[in-house]
C-alpha cells in the first residue's frame, strides 16, 4: 500500500516536525513547503499532543504530502496504526531506547513498515546486533550538537562521535541533533545515510527554501 518499501527507503533529507517552531505557520503548512523544497523523509512528533490530535495532525499532513515523501511516527505505534487503517500514507514508525521494544514494534506494526530506532552509543549498537535480522531499517544516531528541540538529551557526539557508531552499525544512519548546513557535507562523508533536521527549517521564515539548500548540499 506504500509507495516507500523497506527495500527502497533512503532516509536523506530528513525532517523532524516541532510544532512551536512551526509557529504560527504551523505543521501542515511547515510539511508541505519542506517537500516542496525536496525533502524525502518527514517524521511527525508530538511529544504532548493527543492520540486524538496526533491522529487528525497526521492525516492532515498525509494529505498534504500527497505521497511524495516518507511519513514516520514518533513514537505513537497507536497513532501509525490508526491513520493507516483509515488509508493514509503511513510509512512506519521512529521509537526510542525508552519505548516499547522494537521487537515488540515490529510485530505490532507488519513486516511492511519501516522502523527506525534511537541509538546514541555503541553499546546501543551492539544491542541492536542482536536482534533479529530485518528488525530494525534505520539508526538515528546523535546528538550531533547540543540542541534545545529535545530536553534531557544525551551529551553530544559530534561528527567523529557519529562516525564511529556508523562504522559499526550495519544499518543505515541518521545523524539527528543540532544538525546545521554547514554539518552535511561532513556527516555524508562519515557514512550518514541521512541528515535529521528541526529547527532549521520548522524555524525558518522560508522552510521550502531552506529544505532546498540542505537537499543541495546532501546531493553535492
Amino acid at each position: 500500500m506504500t509507495e516507500f518499501s523497506r527495500e527502497t527507503f533512503t532516509p536523506g533529507v530528513y525532517l523532524v516536525t516541532d510544532t512551536a517552531l512551526c509557529g504560527s505557520r504551523g505543521v501542515v503548512e511547515t510539511v508541505r513547503a519542506a517537500v516542496d523544497g525536496g525533502i524525502q523523509t518527514v517524521q511527525i512528533r508530538e511529544k504532548d499532543a493527543s492520540a486524538a490530535d496526533f491522529y487528525q495532525l497526521v492525516l492532515r499532513i498525509s494529505e498534504a504530502v500527497g505521497g511524495r515523501a516518507a511519513i514516520l511516527i514518533n513514537d505513537r505505534i497507536d497513532v501509525f496504526l490508526a491513520a493507516r487503517a483509515a488509508g493514509a500514507r503511513v510509512h512506519g514508525v521512529h521509537v526510542g531506547q525508552s519505548d516499547l521494544p522494537v521487537t515488540a514494534v515490529r510485530m505490532i506494526v507488519g513486516d511492511d513498515a519501516i522502523i527506525g530506532l534511537t541509538a546514541n552509543t555503541v553499546d546501543h549498537v551492539r544491542q541492536v546486533a542482536l536482534l533479529p535480522d530485518r528488525t530494525v531499517d534505520y539508526l538515528g544516531v546523535g546528538v550531533i550538537r547540543a540542541t534545545a528541540t529535545k530536553v534531557n538529551h544525551p551529551a553530544p557526539i559530534g561528527v567523529d562521535g557519529f562516525a564511529g557508531v556508523a562504522a559499526v552499525a550495519g544499518l543505515p544512519c541518521v545523524a539527528i541533533g543540532g544538525v546545521m548546513l554547514d554539518d552535511v557535507g561532513e556527516l555524508r562523508r562519515a557514512r550518514a545515510a541521512g541528515v535529521a533536521v528541526v529547527s532549521a527549517i520548522c524555524a525558518a521564515a522560508d522552510p521550502k527554501r531552506v529544505a532546498e539548500d540542505f537537499v543541495e548540499e546532501w546531493n553535492r
